[in-house]
């Protein structure tokens, strides 16, 4: 992730983004929050007994970052953003975000004191939260401009990179292989914890493909998607699939809710499975490189059935 992962990027990196989020998204994403304590008395005053899971039973409360784009912003325009109301009008609830830039203590800041009841963004096999069943899978890609000696490149470990400028976000997943493969003397590294609200890595990375700085970057699905699309000249982007050494480069992506609220984990569950296709096509809408199982990437008319 994240990759919030990607946005979470950093998440979704550092879980392994998994070491992102994306997350998260990401990512993953960018900065690895602190885990969830088990539920006690909050500051400023007793918690509930049990069974006691969401605060306010007619509000889906989420907690995001407030400029992380594309997976959300004060503005209600990223998917994270549209993903969450269409689920709430779903379940009947109104909707409320509570805003936290996404970078270290983001869950210990957020989920864990009651300030919401579920981030949208969180890469499977976390364990900082409860991660619901993913509801979208994706990977990190290799982004260049068409036309310059890298089209049909899909691989790190491809000759035609050897003598390259690469991009990558410093302690992805893709910084490993750069220096697996030998192409790390050349790159060019990008923070990975930066405070989103004034700042992005993915963002400057793009910049500097579109201008020739660098020849290709190693970003994340949901960001080089995004910022391929605004790139205002053409971009490839192409998931890395085939990679043979170094940590994996795809990852699926839940829901984070608490520990003690499966009820409700249970209830997103649901939602995730019969919003699927709807979920797809919004993702796709945002340029979010989408993959099944078998690592095939999933096509709009793929996601309408």
């Amino acid at each position: 992730m994240t990759v919030q992962a990607a946005k979470w990027l950093a998440t979704l990196a550092a879980c392994a983004v998994a070491t992102l989020v994306l997350a998260r998204s990401a990512a993953l994403a960018q900065g690895v929050p602190q885990g969830i304590p088990a539920p006690g008395p909050a500051q400023g005053g007793a918690r509930p007994e049990a069974p006691f899971e969401l605060v306010d039973p007619k509000v889906f409360r989420v907690c995001a970052d407030p400029r992380n784009m594309p997976y959300s912003n004060t503005e209600g325009e990223g998917f994270e953003n549209k993903i969450a109301e269409m689920l709430a009008k779903e379940l009947g609830k109104s909707i409320s975000f509570t805003w936290y830039p996404n970078a270290p203590g983001f869950v210990r800041q957020t989920l864990a004191v009651y300030k919401c009841d579920i981030i949208m963004g969180m890469p499977q096999g976390d364990d900082i939260v409860q991660v619901t069943n993913p509801y979208y899978r994706t990977a990190y890609t290799l982004v260049y401009k068409p036309g310059n000696g890298l089209d049909g490149v899909d691989t790190l470990t491809d000759p035609r990179l050897k003598d390259k400028h690469i991009g990558v976000i410093a302690g992805t997943p893709p910084a490993t292989n750069l220096v697996l493969d030998g192409l790390m003397a050349k790159a060019k590294p990008y923070p990975l914890v930066i405070d989103t609200r004034f700042d992005s890595s993915a963002a400057a990375m793009m910049q500097d493909i579109t201008d020739g700085t660098i020849d290709a970057g190693a970003l994340w699905g949901p960001l080089a998607g995004h910022y391929a699309k605004q790139a205002g000249v053409p971009v490839t982007v192409v998931p890395l699939l085939k990679e043979t050494n170094g940590p994996r480069m795809s990852y699926r992506i839940g829901m984070g809710v608490r520990y003690s609220d499966q009820e409700w984990k249970r209830e997103l569950n649901r939602l995730i499975r019969e919003k699927q296709p709807l979920i797809n096509a919004m993702l796709q809408s945002y340029g979010v490189p989408l993959l099944d199982e078998s690592n095939h990437l999933i096509t709009p008319a793929a996601s309408a059935k």
